[in-house]
């Protein structure tokens, strides 16, 4: 027969664990909402007489709270799997973090999670050396109106942003800006071809292109 509390590769004990207390806070809850003291009441869900009215009344608190966390748990594993996909989860690991769903079910569940996103990069700092700042976000549009916010307020400041660049999933410049003293505000500007790809971070020539991008920046000042 096999020992179930052995098998600590599949963690077994720990997610066992991991249920009573969920089941402590959904109890907890439910003696909270009924009005229960905490020296008074039942002492667990069962504890009433299966067929009275108290008994009816517990167990239809207990599953508007069990309800309740389960509606809530739904929506953190959906937050979840979005923010995974932003930071670079393929449908294949999004199912596997999250209980063993395939690719095809989990492409199912969150059909948005992985795939377009856009990367707005900006530079920051009027003297040298300069900052730089990177922010993934799943609209295009909200991108580039945070990218010339950004550029726009940091006017105000020494330490605010001078340019921004929009980089879609393809790691394409798809929108860019700098901050233009003559008008006092930003300025949209072509880049030229050797800087409207950019490579991937973990990339030894990301680092090259954001130095040519600034030299670019710092040329047209």
């Amino acid at each position: 027969m096999t020992d179930l509390w052995n098998l600590a590769g599949n963690g077994i004990e720990e997610r066992t664990a991991f249920a009573a207390e969920v089941r402590d806070m959904v109890w907890r809850e439910t003696r909270r909402r009924m009005g229960y003291d905490a020296d008074k009441g039942p002492h667990s869900v069962n504890a009433l007489a299966p067929t009275s009215a108290a008994a009816k009344r517990l167990h239809l608190v207990y599953l508007e709270v069990a309800a309740e966390v389960g509606s809530v748990a739904r929506q953190l594993v959906d937050d979840a799997a979005a923010r995974a996909g932003r930071a670079g989860a393929s449908y294949a690991e999004l199912g596997e973090a999250a209980g063993g769903l395939s690719r095809q079910a989990a492409r199912k569940r969150w059909p948005e999670a992985v795939g377009t996103h856009w990367v707005l990069y900006t530079i920051t700092g009027k003297q040298q050396p300069r900052g730089r700042a990177t922010t993934l976000y799943r609209s295009e549009v909200k991108a580039i109106e945070l990218g010339r916010a950004a550029v726009d307020e940091g006017a105000l400041a020494d330490d605010g942003a001078i340019a921004a660049v929009v980089v879609n999933s393809g790691r394409e410049v798809v929108w860019a800006c700098r901050f233009n003293e003559s008008i006092w505000g930003p300025e949209e500007t072509e880049l030229p071809e050797s800087l409207r790809s950019v490579p991937v971070p973990e990339a030894p020539e990301h680092a090259e292109w954001q130095w040519r991008w600034e030299q670019f920046v710092a040329r047209r000042s």
